[in-house]
């Protein structure tokens, strides 16, 4: 519906991509958009999306870095395929991200920047505004660059300072464009530079001008609006996958009752639940950053043998470096959460983007017969459930857990109720009180296998653990061949015995459609938007999604053995896949797989689906 007095659009959904050089502040640009998108109430999904060096070639395609955001009226779960909007700060920008630009959508550019200097760095031998083929785009021709300059002459800033703005421009235009207002980052530059007032007072000039222009030219005639979603009602903030991991740990220690320690080494993409954790010292928490990975682990095994809830956070290589201390953790029985945020490898590979191929590494990367428990999260905001959830598991079950997420949930960001503390349930670890008689450190407690945890110094409660092989009951080191026979039997018994507290798996769909699309952790949105979109359409087929990985849920055979076709779709090779196959061997499973360091898009499920589909 168009107002045409007031010259605005009303629309459902709209996927902008800010793109520019790794110092153009794209990330700032796109998180500023989004957080006032998320303000007004818009349900929405962010994919930052920048280079793993951190001097990347300025001006080359290769130093490109982009921020892309998905806002709408109804549900969101995927920052989306396609750009109704791409801003394109200088050619190499635009080179490396017009692909993702849908045909007939505006491309907002800063001719400025386009100059021979800059065409010949991102390998432009010709105009890329013909060599490119824009003939669909709606095309802005702005002068980004010097009407920032033009804007702050009178201010007594240095060139550098200047063009540092020159995003807030560009944020201005697309503002205007969707009559988003400038109220809310105008007080973010008020908190963020308050000890800088020149800085503050630069930005909202430039930001003005940017929301002016766009409005004095016709070319961005008429604007956009998308009105709030309608979600349920309660507190929300914009939170990204790791900042959401690292309170979900907090809320677990809270309501375990210790205290948090996290040993961890920095490592992209998981880098930043150290950082969100280290401000936590109001609350108890300890946290250590190690000399490397190895330490980073030893440390919070040895915080577990003391009685805290103990963590580590790394990524794929990091998780390597680890393997040996994990099996400690699976010998000695001690509860630890390690988070993996998983991204493209092998060796360094593609440390800032996403991937999926740490699930055999994660069930089986350890020598020995080390069984521990592995969870996945589906989604930035549900970081936190399952960060809490591996908690309450590794500490009730006396257990290492592993959670997979990865560097898409990790930096992307959507909207999130906050939960109400009374809501999450109790943990219970199974500490053992000061005065308990005879007790033994391996002596099984229930019918789910787990050991007493004694807390050094505690009187009367004196025990020896470690690496070596211990007899069963007493602790004692044994070297008795029958018993560690025994050992291993009950450490596997220990972790198939937590699928009495896994749900069982949920399918969306009909029982008897015939094809049932599988997927498991970071892949829910593109997954389940696929789903959506095509029973919409009439297509008829069944949807199941995996976050409890080791063990699966009790009914997952039962589910999976109802349907003629079974399609696992991962961001790996097929790892999740040839699991299946080892453990349902009566079951023929087929794959669609894609690993090139970005999600899935929707468009290419749909088209995968189809075609199965049109077979059947």
């Amino acid at each position: 519906m168009t107002d045409k007095k007031e010259q605005i659009t009303e629309l459902e959904e709209v996927v902008i991509r800010f793109s520019g050089d790794s110092g153009d502040g794209m990330q700032l640009t796109g998180t500023l958009f989004s957080d006032t998108s998320a303000l007004l109430g818009n349900d929405l999904a962010t994919f930052p999306d920048y280079p793993a060096e951190i001097r990347a070639p300025q001006g080359t395609v290769g130093g490109v870095s982009g921020f892309q955001v998905h806002f709408g009226h109804s549900q969101v779960n995927t920052p989306g395929d396609y750009a109704d909007v791409l801003v394109a700060m200088n050619p190499a920008a635009l080179k490396a991200n017009v692909k993702w630009a849908k045909h007939g959508g505006t491309i907002i550019i800063d001719i400025d920047s386009f100059t021979e200097k800059n065409l010949e760095k991102a390998g432009c031998v010709t105009d890329p505004l013909n060599q490119l083929g824009f003939r669909d785009f709606n095309i802005v021709r702005a002068p980004i660059t010097t009407l920032t300059k033009e804007s702050l002459k009178g201010l007594n800033l240095d060139t550098k300072s200047i063009l540092r703005s020159k995003n807030m421009f560009a944020l201005g235009m697309v503002y205007w464009l969707f009559h988003r207002p400038l109220e809310f980052t105008t007080k973010f530059f008020e908190d963020k530079f308050k000890k800088i007032p020149i800085i503050i007072e630069a930005n909202k000039i430039v930001l003005k001008a940017g929301y002016f222009y766009a409005e004095t030219i016709e070319a961005l005639h008429p604007s956009y609006s998308v009105k709030p979603a309608q979600i349920e009602k309660g507190t929300y903030r914009n939170i990204n996958g790791n900042t959401a991991t690292a309170w979900g740990l907090l809320a677990a220690a809270e309501k375990s009752g210790l205290n948090l320690f996290l040993g961890s080494y920095p490592i992209t993409p998981a880098s930043e639940i150290l950082q969100e954790l280290s401000k936590r010292k109001d609350l108890g928490v300890k946290t250590f950053q190690a000399e490397d990975e190895i330490a980073g682990i030893c440390t919070a095994i040895g915080a577990s043998f003391g009685g805290q809830l103990a963590v580590t956070t790394t990524s794929g290589p990091g998780l390597s470096l680890k393997s040996e201390a994990i099996g400690l953790a699976v010998i000695t029985e001690l509860p630890l959460v390690i988070v993996n945020v998983q991204r493209g490898g092998p060796s360094t590979g593609l440390p800032t983007k996403t991937e999926q191929s740490d699930l055999l590494q994660a069930l089986y990367g350890r020598h020995g017969e080390s069984p521990l428990v592995v969870i996945a999260a589906s989604s930035p905001s549900d970081c936190f459930h399952y960060a809490f959830q591996a908690a309450k598991i590794a500490l009730e079950h006396m257990t290492p857990v592993i959670l997979l997420t990865d560097g898409f949930l990790a930096n992307g960001s959507e909207p999130w109720k906050l939960p109400k503390m009374e809501d999450l349930p109790k943990i219970n670890p199974p500490l053992v009180e000061a005065g308990t008689v005879d007790y033994q450190p391996y002596q099984r407690l229930n019918e789910s296998m787990v050991r007493g945890w004694a807390i050094p110094g505690t009187k009367g409660l004196e025990h020896r653990i470690g690496g070596l092989e211990k007899m069963a009951v007493t602790g004692a080191v044994s070297y008795v061949p029958e018993n560690h026979q025994v050992m291993t039997i009950e450490r596997e018994q220990k972790i198939d015995r937590v699928v009495d507290v896994v749900p069982d798996l949920e399918i969306m769909g009909d029982q008897d459609s015939g094809l049932l699309m599988i997927g498991w952790g970071g892949t829910y949105g593109h997954l389940y938007t696929a789903y959506r979109e095509l029973k919409k359409e009439g297509y008829n087929f069944s949807f199941a999604h995996f976050n409890y990985i080791k063990p699966l849920p009790k009914n997952t055979h039962d589910i999976l053995s109802g349907f003629k076709k079974l399609l696992v779709c991962e961001i790996n090779l097929g790892q999740f896949a040839n699991y299946l196959r080892m453990k349902y061997q009566d079951l023929e499973f087929m794959q669609y797989n894609k690993i090139q360091g970005l999600p899935f898009t929707v468009i290419e499920l749909k088209e995968k689906i189809i075609s199965l589909l049109e077979e059947q």
